[in-house]
């Protein structure tokens, strides 16, 4: 075991840590600050709100004696099966755990526990660079112990696993997902003995729940390139049990010398396009999503080459599909996700030709509050290496935008009510709920998205007594 002679908390002034010191001091228990908080400091990452710290000895009766010191009529949460407990502090969630050994069956990755030296505690953590611990008690307050090179893994960039990394992945499938998502996260390598192993272990991913799954992989998604993370888990052999779909966009296909781009490549392209401008997850997974229909739709056709005909329809319900088995939410931001993935070409279709009043209409229109988020991702989706055309779309946007605002401050198309209300027409024609109605509606608002009549009162009763004749409708 390596000491550091370091204060590496000096710059922390949190009076938790003071707090923790003086009660493990008085029940004699080597305590200390585990995990990604100390893998941050170091690294001189922003810290995050979660504190890990771990005692040889009984997490929870420091826990309750921390807690008491805080706030006595505040509960501890505990969790005996696992020998941890939580408490809050101001922001911060701190869990107590005492050091243990962890053992696995062979169809789960949840853990028996019994405890264990400081030694045990460190060689059930994923990876070296979440082995580091730095003590809080008063002889060595704020020394940091490296057990397994840490340290030395973080200045090498490098991934790699405190024991048999065949054993790590094996017991807890999970970790295979943590070590792409760090190495998305951090722009760190994964280790050879550690690829190798994770390819031989990842049909374990299906002893996994959606959910946790569903976690990493949202994680990637937030990082700042998160192209990194999916080319890893697809050559890992982990993507496959994923999302399959993605892998089905990879190649390119050449007939009679005609050939399509690569739409795996080009997706993780746009993916990190839109990551450099939002910090939205669900935009993310839109921009992930919005050619995943190009596979099942690829055909060749001899005149006009190679078409993805009707992929953004197909695309959209595949994302239900995706949402189901990753257990990702299936509200609102499916129907959000569905809406954008549907909509993407529908921009880029309106900047290719003269960008007419009644298209920016039904664009606005339908695409309500989402229009921005999708602007967003149709720009996102330049990935042309060709400076003078990707030029030429992104003037192409602006011209779009521009016309949105004006088109939008003239017409209030995106809170559009029709000016005729489906009261209005039964209150004149004396009738009671009906198809006719909503065929009257229907051509009113057609009407004013197209140009035909403004969006106004007048205009549009005038509309409803000329549809209504045709309809056979009496007047009253």
């Amino acid at each position: 075991m390596k000491s550091y002679n370091k204060k590496i908390l000096e710059s922390i002034k949190l009076d938790v840590f003071e707090i923790i010191s003086n009660e493990a001091d008085k029940l004699k228990l080597e305590t200390y600050v585990v995990g990604g908080y100390v893998r941050d400091l170091i690294l001189n990452k922003k810290l995050k709100k979660d504190i890990d710290i771990m005692c040889v000895g009984s997490g929870i009766d420091l826990a309750i004696q921390v807690q008491k010191r805080i706030n006595p009529n505040m509960k501890v949460n505990i969790f005996k099966r696992y020998g941890t407990a939580m408490i809050n502090y101001e922001n911060y969630q701190i869990e107590f755990v005492g050091s243990r050994r962890e053992s696995y069956s062979k169809d789960s990755r949840n853990p028996n526990v019994e405890y264990g030296s400081f030694i045990d505690d460190m060689l059930r953590r994923d990876f070296t660079i979440n082995t580091l611990a730095v003590s809080l008690n008063k002889e060595n307050y704020g020394e940091l112990v490296d057990t397994f090179n840490g340290i030395n893994d973080i200045d090498r960039k490098v991934i790699v696993t405190p024991k048999n990394p065949d054993k790590t992945f094996s017991d807890d499938p999970l970790r295979m997902l943590r070590a792409v998502r760090f190495s998305s996260q951090l722009g760190f390598n994964i280790d050879d003995n550690t690829r190798k192993s994770i390819k031989e272990y990842s049909q374990r991913l299906e002893i996994l729940s959606p959910e946790r799954i569903a976690d990493e992989v949202n994680k990637i998604l937030m990082s700042n390139n998160p192209s990194v993370g999916f080319i890893e888990l697809e050559k890992l052999n982990l993507l496959k049990y994923i999302i399959p779909e993605l892998i089905d966009l990879k190649g390119i296909e050449e007939i009679e010398g005609q050939t399509h781009k690569d739409n795996f490549y080009h997706t993780l392209e746009v993916v990190d396009n839109i990551s450099f401008t939002t910090d939205n997850l669900w935009l993310r997974w839109a921009a992930l999503l919005h050619d995943i229909g190009k596979a099942p739709t690829k055909k060749f056709h001899k005149k006009i080459g190679w078409t993805f005909h009707g992929h953004e329809f197909i695309g959209s319900k595949m994302v239900r599909k995706i949402f189901e088995r990753l257990s990702l939410p299936l509200n609102d931001i499916l129907k959000y996700v569905q809406k954008i993935v549907m909509m993407s070409s529908r921009p880029i279709i309106i900047s290719d030709d003269i960008v007419t009043d009644s298209a920016v209409r039904r664009l606005i229109y339908d695409a309500g509050d989402s229009i921005e988020d999708l602007l967003t991702l149709c720009e996102a989706d330049i990935t042309t290496k060709n400076e003078e055309k990707s030029k030429k779309y992104q003037n192409n946007f602006k011209v779009v935008r521009k016309k949105i605002l004006d088109v939008e401050k003239k017409d209030n198309i995106r809170n559009f009510q029709p000016p005729v209300s489906g009261e209005i027409i039964m209150n004149h024609y004396k009738i009671k709920p009906c198809k006719e109605i909503g065929l009257i509606k229907e051509k009113i608002k057609n009407a004013i998205l197209d140009g035909e009549i403004n969006n106004d009162y007048d205009q549009a009763f005038k509309l409803m007594l000329r549809i209504g004749d045709e309809m056979g409708l009496k007047d009253d």
